[in-house]
């Protein structure tokens, strides 16, 4: 039988992940750099690493992956914004020549809790939170699509939420937002249908609760976070940003060379049916 190399290695892959300032965003950015690649920093604030204490003041995630040896750039902007999008993707091919990895990351639960209800949402935090979450995604993924075609090959992965798939794990709130996250499912799925002749992949990746700086520090006051969730996750911990980082890891390198359309649910077992 012939042997198959598969390598995680993303050496001369170039990736661009964009709400990459902090949290999650940041873990997975900094993944991508430690397994080789050059990365596109997207954010709205670049410098917002330093909100909730991950990055001393002035510092960015793009500077932390110079630091260890990459080529890195940040490009400020609003990816509810078609033009703005468009702009990310020019400058990643500016700088670089090619994008090989995108990881649609940005978003974020921008709402109040108790106007969360299907049966309360006001239209204009609906139209909001879908903007932010589902468009913004779309947006640039239709942008990065183009040069990805045109090398016939790409690795795109889209981060939706538990809250996309079971309303049941935050009673019923965050109507919106999960919303907006099965959206980012179905739109993983169809455009996997069509760019895979093209030699492209598509893929999401599904977080339950993460740890994150940001998360914690609002814990108490957002209901999401605190040591009660414990009870509802077999595995008796919540998610890190290194946990999501893995399995984006696994979508962005030939690990999953013949993976495309799926959603990969990275919540401790806390979501047990099919996506």
């Amino acid at each position: 039988m012939q042997s198959i190399s598969i390598s995680q290695d993303l050496q001369g892959k170039v990736a661009v992940v964009t709400g990459a300032a902090r949290g999650i965003g940041r873990a997975l950015a900094l993944r991508m750099a430690s397994l080789g690649a050059d990365v596109v920093i997207s954010d709205i604030d670049l410098k917002a690493g330093s909100t909730y204490g991950e990055l001393p003041e002035g510092t960015t995630a793009s500077d932390e992956i110079v630091a260890m040896g990459r080529r890195s750039i940040g490009v400020q902007g609003d990816l509810t914004r078609r033009a703005d999008a468009d702009a990310l993707i020019d400058a990643a091919m500016k700088e670089f020549g090619r994008v090989d990895i995108l990881v649609n990351n940005a978003g974020g639960m921008l709402a109040p809790m108790e106007t969360s209800d299907a049966s309360k949402m006001t239209p204009e935090d609906f139209e909001k939170i879908l903007t932010l979450n589902l468009e913004s995604a779309i947006h640039v993924s239709q942008a990065a699509v183009v040069p990805m075609r045109a090398q016939q090959s790409g690795s795109i992965i889209n981060i939706s939420s538990m809250a996309g798939l079971d309303p049941a794990q935050r009673k019923g709130k965050l109507a919106h937002y999960g919303i907006a996250k099965t959206g980012i499912i179905q739109f993983t799925r169809f455009l996997a249908y069509e760019v895979g002749p093209d030699g492209i992949r598509v893929n999401a990746v599904a977080p339950g609760t993460i740890a994150t700086a940001r998360i914690m520090a609002l814990a108490e006051s957002r209901g999401i976070g605190k040591s009660s969730d414990l009870d509802s996750i077999p595995l008796r911990r919540l998610g890190r940003p290194e946990d999501i980082a893995g399995a984006v890891q696994f979508f962005a390198s030939d690990l999953s060379a013949y993976v495309s359309g799926q959603c990969l649910s990275v919540c401790g077992g806390r979501i047990l049916t099919p996506s």
